[in-house]
């Protein structure tokens, strides 16, 4: 019992983002973009990085169970993955200040996002240490954006 409110205290903490394997040739993010729309799936942030071969978006959408769904079944290699998603301030030197607390408590970021979504400017984070950032949220008392305060 105690594991699943465990369980349930993350996931409200989190949002769900998909990360998509793109072969790097002319129209394949097209492709994809092409099967969310036709899905009725909204974009709500995308990122693109690449190399030479290859290449990985990672998107925010409206309807991450069902995106995975349908890019799977247009062959495409998926993953969900929790992130952590916080409201910063619209002003410079947001993003660093909340960077420094994480940096302060030897919290690796493996990467990070920001996009306007309403009134709000969101980060997206993703940590080699996603508890403890959770504690480091909480401890200075910053607001995690979950997927209904993207709807």
């Amino acid at each position: 019992m105690r594991i699943k409110k465990i369980t349930q205290s993350i996931n409200i903490m989190t949002i769900r983002q998909l990360s998509v394997f793109l072969e790097n040739k002319t129209g394949h993010l097209n492709q994809i973009l092409t099967v969310l729309a036709k899905n009725n799936i909204n974009i709500i942030a995308l990122t693109v990085a690449d190399s030479s071969d290859y290449g990985l978006l990672r998107a925010i959408v409206s309807d991450p169970q069902k995106a995975s769904e349908v890019l799977r079944e247009a062959n495409f290699i998926v993953r969900i993955h929790d992130i952590l998603s916080i409201e910063m301030a619209a002003a410079p030197g947001s993003m660093s200040q909340i960077l420094d607390l994480f940096s302060a408590a030897d919290i690796a970021i493996e990467y990070v996002y920001a996009f306007s979504f309403g009134s709000k400017s969101i980060l997206i984070i993703r940590t080699d240490d996603p508890g403890k950032a959770k504690k480091i949220i909480e401890k200075n008392k910053l607001k995690f954006i979950t997927e209904d305060d993207l709807k």
